[in-house]
């Protein structure tokens, strides 16, 4: 057995050094004694010789041990490093040297240290706190020997904003003395930012060099080294490295953790400003005290693998390049060319419905709100020029918390003019996750209505404040309302609008996931990428300028100005799909005589529900639509049928698709009836561009990297096409998962393809059960379940530890329950015996719930590690109450 100095280091790894010192602040002839971790012996003993070295500088009021899972990682790693984690002087294990070291003084104590190791390239320099500026300031000393950085939780250039309220508080004359040396305190507020909560002998192993006041002194110079002003003595030397890094061109990556509140976001947007080409990764959840709240090893390891060969090596990506999808070459329309094209044209371009009149006739709805073409090109233009006055520039990012209409394209198309990157995340999100992907995405600049602009305020979301309406000058002020989108549209009006002849291959949206099997994720589209998508579109279903669609579904109430078609947008919350009723969608289709419907499936079953409403003229409106979409989830064949009595002249199709890839593939009422039943949903063959593959599931359920097209092959769907994101935004691990297979996106999904190549979704892969006999996808016990009469819906759980999960069936009764719990006999044998006979498998048990968990913005996704918990725990004879989602 290894003989351990504390939890996780060997002893063998503990080592000190006599170094001469060089730094101001010392005599000539200094030595000053140095604590480092070093795994240099491992190696040895492995007989292998490193990559490179790592070398790890921790912050306050850390030590080296930060840095243990670096180092063992670096010590077994296929590819081996040396992993060096030094105590800085003063800190950890040590040196005390009785003088006040300052910025410029650590970061030449890191160079003589270096130099007395006789350390070589290359070196990737690592790390956190502050001992990232330092860590960057000994890169700048020695770029011959530098093959890349990585930081953690960092401080670039925090003089730029005011100090976050902690270390305000530990810099007060009245605390700084007695919370960072007399006392443990700074120590003990520090350890307790761990996300989860420190282990107590891992807490022990922290505090262990800082027992005692004379241990403690370096605490607080660090504390009082922070450089909150230019008067400041450490201000001109912190404000040099910031600076030189912007002419770092070697490989970067940033990991973060959100929940800091010390080192919060806006220090992330600020490191990215200055490493433009960092790779980055935000662990939602996470928090001060990275390194040990998250696995940062396997991701440090992998990135130095796929992007550190040399100090030469310059920063790369995992992403598929344009190349590999074929984004390349497809001719790139810009998204505006059709707006230019009928900049002249008075014909309707873009119409709002008018909320829902209070009392009086339904069937006679107010006028509807419309702009011409002409009119939506003068307004986009003015809009475009207004924002460039306000400093817009191409890269910011826009985030828009408007509702699809007028404004919305107006603003959308204003941006893209620009170069500006849209960012959109809705209000389906819930406040939480609205507010997580607001402050991962960093906008410059946020748009919203007063209810958005209010949530700014209260929640801290990053940007300049623009109210899409008018408020009173006090609200405006307490709101922090700079401009409101009127002042700018008038501002801009008659203005030129500058011309930055943006890169077809530079960001053009952030568009959020709706987060229903985890945090949201920010997918970033380039420009050629969303041009694919529209003509994807457009030439899958025959979307022709002249066209005029309703948009119920928001992701394609953004395209209709770049299709050239006329669209509306009904009286409706569209991030509440069940808000569209039967009246709402006809009134829509009448006031633009509509060709095309887009609806989810939440929206088409409140159509139907409200169906009775109509009158004659909405019915003959509907009547006369051609095409109708339902995307957003799995729409059953029944409603299918039951929608094409309200629409009886029109093709229905659901496409198949996701934020990162819509569609993907497409298949109508007529070609589902064909199909018939199977293991899952079938959505038919890929669409325009696009090609589908499957990586088949092994045992464990998990899905490889190898690509099949066979027929009833079960396993993660993969996808290849022009339109496909361009990348997970700040979420450098999600992408380098998503696309480890070159060229292709996996999208989570499992699925198989029949024997006619058309695709059969069974689920998405995190919900596989791994049972005994080995892996079982959900969606077709689900759907035997469901069609039990009593049964409204279903969910298969797998219930045990992974390997040996036996499968548990929740429904919620047709009929409606106030109990949660095990199902009534009768229930329960008649869904086992309907799964059996479908698909073979033996129900565990059968519980019943009043009302399912489900995603907030799609009622349809439920979710299911909700209820796998909740079903563990009821099985084991624990308190039963419904489940409640996981946000």
């Amino acid at each position: 057995m290894v003989a351990e100095l504390w939890p996780g280091v060997p002893a063998a790894w503990s080592r000190y050094v006599h170094v001469p010192s060089t730094a101001a602040v010392d005599r000539p002839g200094t030595h000053h004694k140095w604590h480092l971790l070093d795994n240099a012996p491992d190696l040895e003993a492995r007989g292998v010789e490193p990559a490179g070295t790592l070398l790890c500088v921790h912050g306050n009021p850390t030590w080296s041990y930060l840095w243990r899972t670096l180092a063992a990682a670096g010590s077994t790693a296929e590819r081996p490093w040396r992993v060096i984690a030094v105590d800085q002087l003063d800190m950890g294990y040590s040196a005390r040297t009785g003088t006040f070291r300052r910025l410029a003084d650590r970061i030449s104590d890191l160079s003589d240290l270096t130099t007395a190791l006789e350390l070589d390239g290359p070196v990737v320099t690592v790390g956190h706190d502050w001992g990232g500026i330092i860590s960057l300031g000994w890169a700048l000393a020695h770029r011959s020997q530098l093959a890349g950085v990585v930081l953690t939780n960092t401080a670039v250039h925090p003089a730029g904003f005011s100090l976050p309220p902690a270390l305000r508080l530990a810099l007060h004359p009245a605390v700084h003395g007695w919370g960072t040396v007399s006392t443990d305190a700074f120590l003990r507020v520090t350890h307790a930012l761990a996300q989860p909560a420190l282990a107590p002998e891992v807490r022990r192993a922290f505090a262990a060099p800082y027992r005692g006041t004379p241990r403690r002194a370096g605490v607080g110079n660090f504390v009082a080294d922070i450089p909150a002003d230019e008067a400041h003595p450490s201000y001109r030397a912190l404000t040099r490295v910031a600076e030189g890094i912007r002419r770092l061109n070697v490989p970067a990556l940033a990991l973060w953790g959100p929940k800091d509140p010390v080192f919060s976001d806006r220090y992330l947007r600020d490191l990215i400003g200055r490493l433009p080409h960092a790779d980055v990764h935000r662990f939602e959840g996470a928090g001060h005290l990275l390194p040990e709240d998250r696995d940062i090893a396997s991701p440090v390891f992998s990135w130095l693998q796929q992007n550190v060969s040399a100090p030469s090596a310059t920063a790369g990506t995992t992403a598929a390049s344009s190349a590999e999808t074929g984004a390349a070459q497809v001719p790139f329309r810009p998204m505006l060319a059709e707006l230019d094209e009928r900049s002249g044209d008075d014909s309707p371009a873009v119409v709002d419905m008018a909320p829902a009149t209070s009392g009086g006739d339904a069937a006679a709805p107010a006028a509807p709100k419309v702009l011409s073409w002409k009119q939506l090109a003068v307004r986009v233009d003015a809009l475009a020029a207004g924002l460039a006055g306000i400093g817009v520039r191409p890269g910011d990012r826009v985030n828009l918390l408007v509702p699809p209409g007028i404004e919305l394209t107006s603003l959308i198309y204003a941006c893209l003019r620009l170069g500006a990157v849209v960012v959109v995340a809705d209000a389906g999100l819930g406040t939480k996750g609205l507010s997580r992907a607001i402050k991962g995405a960093g906008p410059q600049f946020i748009v919203g209505i007063e209810r958005a602009i209010t949530g700014a305020r209260l929640f801290g979301w990053p940007g300049q404040r623009i109210l899409a309406g008018e408020a009173a000058p006090l609200r405006r002020r307490l709101l922090g309302v700079e401009h409101t989108v009127s002042e700018l549209v008038q501002a801009g009006t008659g203005q030129p609008v500058p011309d930055y002849r943006t890169d077809p291959d530079a960001d053009a949206a952030v568009l959020f996931t709706s987060g229903s099997t985890g945090p949201a994720k920010g997918a970033v589209y380039t420009h050629r990428r969303l041009a694919a998508m529209r003509d994807t579109l457009k030439e899958t279903y025959d979307l022709r300028a002249g066209s005029s669609l309703v948009a119920g579904f928001a992701p394609f109430a953004l395209l209709g100005p770049a299709l050239g078609a006329t669209s509306v947008t009904p009286d409706m919350d569209v991030t509440a799909p069940r808000t569209l009723s039967a009246r709402a969608l006809a009134d829509a289709a009448a006031a633009v005589n509509a060709t095309t419907v887009f609806a989810s499936p939440a929206a088409l079953a409140n159509v139907l529900a409200t169906a009775d409403e109509l009158n004659a003229a909405q019915r003959a409106a509907l009547a006369g639509v051609d095409l109708l979409l339902s995307a957003g989830a799995p729409i059953p064949e029944a409603l299918l049928s039951r929608v094409q009595l309200l629409v009886p002249q029109a093709a229905l199709h659901t496409p198949y698709g996701m934020t990162e890839a819509l569609p993907v593939t497409d298949i109508s009422l007529e070609q589902i009836r064909k199909a018939g039943t199977g293991n899952g949903v079938c959505v038919g063959t890929a669409v325009a561009g696009a090609r589908v593959a499957i990586a088949p599931l092994a045992e464990d359920g998990s899905a490889g990297t190898g690509l099949s097209d066979a027929a009833d092959v079960t396993g993660e769907i993969l996808v290849s096409a022009p339109h496909v994101k361009d990348r997970y935004d700040r979420l450098w691990i999600t992408e380098e998962h998503s696309s480890s297979v070159p060229g292709w996106h996996r999208t989570g999904d499992v699925g198989h393809f029949d024997a006619d190549g058309r695709l059969w979704v069974e689920g998405r892969l995190g919900h596989v059960l791994t049972t005994a006999a080995g892996p079982v996808t959900p969606v077709a016990a689900e759907q035997a379940a469901e069609s039990v009469p009593a049964v409204r819906l279903a969910a298969l759980v797998g219930v045990g530890p992974a390997g040996a999960q036996v499968p548990v069936a929740v429904i919620e009764p047709a009929g409606g329950t106030r109990r949660a719990g095990p199902a009534d006999q009768e229930t329960a044998a008649a869904v086992r015996n309907a799964v059996a006979a479908a698909c073979g498998l033996d129900l565990a048990a059968v519980l019943v719930l009043p009302q399912m968990p489900t995603d907030i913005r799609h009622n349809s996704k439920i979710d299911r590690a909700a209820l796998g918990d909740w079903a563990a725990k009821v099985l084991a004879g624990g308190r039963i109450s419904a489940p409640g989602a996981r946000r």
